[in-house]
């Protein structure tokens, strides 16, 4: 895991991502926001709910009366990265309000920094208020602070995160995601459409879907119907569908009933794109991790979610290294990713994580033995990326453009790229008049490993 980009990060965030000027007198917060982007989405709602009672935003620690850091705790990697944001704002700011997934065991955070003001869990929204209140007392002027209808955003204007829901019903053994946020929890289907359409009508182009486990979505509220819309991630998707923004599906476990969706990327409503987490493909090294999913039959549903949608982009990730993974094991997975021909694939050395029974397994793999296997794995995925990629040239496709360089170089993405963790399609010339957000047609005359280049047809 790592923490947000540095342009989505508070502190880091250049000054003008917030361009209300604080107030006289205004007490104002800053936010380190680490992790996925559940996590960003958590710090935006907190964020929002600041704003609204009066507190200014700080983009640097030297202008702020607190920092808020948000922590990811899912990789003891992770869990380092967090302490080390504490103790930073710590030693640049001095108060220091903790949340967030690393926030469910404070003990571990107060241990190594004594001196935080408060440490709460994930989610805990008013936990985090109150914290703040007694840090910073608000001090809010009504004829002044005036919260925009869309809040406060951390991503660019142009496209945003949308959290269907919190939690998950899984145990697999690597994971500890369930101890921190517990069980699937689904927000109401017409909550989630009022969230999406006020996003649309404030500018935004791609909504984000994001939860621990989207194909889940509703399964806790029974799929019910409620003000129209339908708690199930086949309604919801053609709900959102119907806003005219791209809608990018990500977190989705390859259950019989996501074909149902495949039928809705093939019209257009839902981008042809979904991040899968398989993880492995040997049915051993699966079972031992607990998962839900049945390697053996992975492969016949692929080839049928291309036949009725061919230009669907499949995204992965997957551990190598996991306890007990024999070199057979290993070589079966890559057998796999020769058949499955995966479009984007992400690739994790396998860490213990204190609280996953994963630790007490047996035969765990040597760490050299991991980096070798993790080598090999992404020699191959890569392969696979500048193969497809290459197949792509002389298509014309539609972009949506992320960024535009004093040199006017446009970074935009295709449908098959999500930001921050997929490639980028570059336009060297001709990018006068474009601006961020602009969704343009692009011929491709050039692709790499994992990124394109085009030209704009007018």
């Amino acid at each position: 895991m790592t923490s947000n980009p540095p342009d989505l990060r508070p502190d880091l965030a250049p000054r003008a991502q917030f361009s209300d000027k604080p107030r006289a007198g205004q007490p104002t917060i800053g936010m380190v926001s680490l992790g996925c982007p559940k996590a960003l989405v958590d710090s935006e709602r907190i964020l929002t709910r600041l704003r609204a009672e009066g507190y200014g935003i700080s983009p640097q620690y030297a202008g702020a009366d607190a920092v808020i850091v948000n922590t990811c705790g899912f990789l003891d990697s992770a869990k380092a990265e967090s302490l080390e944001a504490i103790g930073e704002a710590l030693h640049e700011n001095g108060k220091v309000i903790v949340t967030g997934c690393l926030g469910a065991d404070p003990e571990y955070i107060t241990g190594v920094h004594p001196k935080v003001l408060a440490v709460t869990g994930p989610h805990q929204y008013e936990q985090v208020l109150d914290a703040v209140h007694g840090a910073v007392p608000p001090s809010p002027d009504p004829f002044v602070d005036l919260l925009p209808a869309s809040g406060v955003s951390l991503t660019p204007r142009h496209y945003s995160y949308l959290k269907i829901s919190e939690g998950c019903n899984h145990a697999c053994k690597f994971c500890i995601i369930p101890d921190m946020r517990g069980k699937l929890a689904s927000r109401p289907a017409f909550a989630v459409m009022r969230e999406a359409e006020k996003l649309v009508e404030n500018g935004v182009k791609e909504l984000l879907v994001i939860s621990q486990d989207t194909s889940a979505y509703g399964l806790d509220r029974k799929h019910e119907t409620e003000r129209g819309h339908r708690s199930h991630i086949t309604d919801l998707a053609r709900d959102l569908g119907s806003l005219g923004a791209w809608v990018r599906l990500h977190y989705i476990y390859p259950y019989p009933h996501v074909r149902e969706l495949i039928p809705l990327m093939a019209d257009g409503l839902v981008l042809p794109y979904m991040d899968i987490p398989f993880q492995h493909a040997h049915p051993d090294t699966l079972k031992r991790m607990a998962r839900p999913a049945a390697a053996e039959r992975t492969l016949d549903r692929i080839a049928e979610w291309r036949g009725i949608c061919p230009d669907i982009t499949l995204r992965s990730t997957f551990i190598v290294g996991y306890p007990g993974e024999t070199e057979e094991e290993f070589q079966t997975l890559l057998d796999w990713m020769d058949e499955a021909q995966l479009d984007r694939v992400g690739c994790f050395q396998y860490e213990n994580v204190e609280g996953a029974r994963s630790a007490a397994l047996p035969n765990h793999v040597p760490d050299e033995v991991k980096q070798e296997r993790w080598e090999r794995f992404m020699e191959k995925a890569q392969a696979i990326s500048e193969a497809k990629l290459a197949a792509k040239v002389g298509q014309v496709m539609d972009v949506i453009v992320d960024e535009i360089d004093e040199d006017g170089i446009a970074t935009c993405r295709t449908k098959a790229d999500a930001p921050e963790i997929d490639g980028n399609l570059f336009i060297d010339e001709g990018t006068e008049g474009l601006s961020v957000g602009d969704i343009v047609s692009v011929e491709v005359d050039e692709a790499g490993e994992y990124d394109l280049w085009g030209q704009l047809k007018r």
